[in-house]
């Protein structure tokens, strides 16, 4: 078995890197900043980046968020959440917030979530598989000639369909105002909607926060002195399951059309 041996101050030099990449992401078109470059782009960038950061999830029409998107996470037109334009100057007054494809020569206009069935991408009605469909608005079928637009009938884990979810692009502001997690303010680039560990897990399976919410939702999620395990999980699934039973008869979350991806 070989060991990894750093030279004096090479660990230091990796987390630095690693800093480096959490914040400048794709910004450098591959080619390392100078550091006087990249100090430039930490002074343009950071405080728009703290100020106007958009939270991405799919989300059920209970309002659960089943999947909380992050830097490495796959759009319907097969790029990362990365390769999309995640920085705004401003926030656009129009919902819902467009947030394009930088790759050169994608036809991607938004960003739209598509979950996979195990390893593989979920398919359309028309048999075929998400990636066998255009990424250009329709989001048509490129195998065949009878396919309307993609719709997959794919389960989530949450129950419902995948035709059902939406990907919500969504102000910190937004999120407050229904109780949802925004985690703490920081610098990195597509955050997404990750705002702790547990983001990484899906919807039903996120007993607690993941982030900085309101402060009824912060006293819920504190073990009480009597609750073992299995109780204080317990009462956060049931509490979980009531508010999205509460969100589901307000019908808060229209269901989007037949062509829009999953």
């Amino acid at each position: 078995m070989e060991r990894l041996t750093l030279p004096p101050g090479g660990a230091a030099a990796v987390d630095e890197y690693l800093e480096y990449r959490r914040i400048v992401g794709e910004d450098d078109g591959g080619k390392l900043f100078t550091p006087e470059e990249y100090e430039e782009y930490k002074r343009k960038v950071l405080p728009l980046r703290l100020q106007n950061r958009l939270f991405v999830s799919w989300r059920s029409p209970t309002g659960m968020d089943c999947k909380l998107v992050g830097p490495e996470t796959l759009c319907f037109c097969t790029h990362r959440y990365k390769q999309h334009k995640t920085d705004l100057e401003t926030i656009p007054q129009q919902r819902p917030i467009d947030l394009p494809c930088r790759v050169t020569g994608c036809q991607c206009r938004a960003y739209h979530y598509v979950p996979l069935n195990g390893t593989q991408p979920i398919r359309c009605r028309c048999k075929h598989f998400a990636d066998q469909h255009s990424a250009a608005p329709g989001f048509t079928c490129n195998a065949c000639s009878k396919c309307s637009g993609f719709h997959s009938c794919f389960t989530c884990a949450c129950g419902q369909p995948a035709y059902a979810h939406d990907t919500a692009v969504e102000t910190k502001q937004e999120r407050l105002a229904q109780g949802k997690p925004v985690g703490q303010d920081v610098p990195y680039a597509a955050m997404g909607g990750l705002t702790g560990f547990s983001s990484l897990a899906e919807g039903y399976m996120r007993l607690d926060d993941s982030g900085i919410v309101g402060t009824s939702s912060q006293v819920s999620s504190i073990r009480r002195p009597e609750e073992d395990d299995m109780a204080f999980f317990e009462r956060r699934y049931q509490e979980r399951i009531k508010m999205e039973k509460a969100g589901k008869r307000k019908g808060k979350a229209p269901l989007p059309s037949a062509t829009k991806p999953s």
